[in-house]
């Protein structure tokens, strides 16, 4: 067996103030996984634990993000986690402060034939 792409979910997430990276992302998993029920493994006979969940991060400053804080979204199954450089970053009027955009892609894969 391989595993096979099932789904792939798409999310936003910001830290409107304090810039934090980490935040911006877990934000934009959440945002990506939160709006599905994913029935698809227990379609195919399989436990939802099953799942393997690849998840791309763009934010800025990607080397600030702590990849087991965005890890630990998943409520189902395991995932590797992947930062890259992108989102936006988008200072204050006085520039003392930034507000975060992150990116979040997904994606499900099942071990099937």
């Amino acid at each position: 067996m391989a595993y096979r792409r099932m789904v792939l979910e798409i999310g936003m997430g910001t830290d409107i103030r304090g810039g934090d990276p980490t935040k911006a992302a877990v934000r934009a998993l959440r945002d990506a996984l939160w709006h599905n029920s994913l029935t698809v493994a227990g379609a195919l006979g399989q436990p939802t634990d099953s799942m393997r969940v690849d998840v791309t991060i763009g934010v800025p400053m990607p080397e600030k993000v702590d990849k087991n804080a965005v890890l630990a979204v998943l409520p189902h199954g395991t995932g590797t986690v992947t930062v890259v450089d992108g989102g936006l970053s988008i200072p204050n009027a006085d520039g003392s402060d930034v507000t975060l955009i992150a990116n979040a892609a997904a994606v499900v894969r099942l071990d099937v034939p």
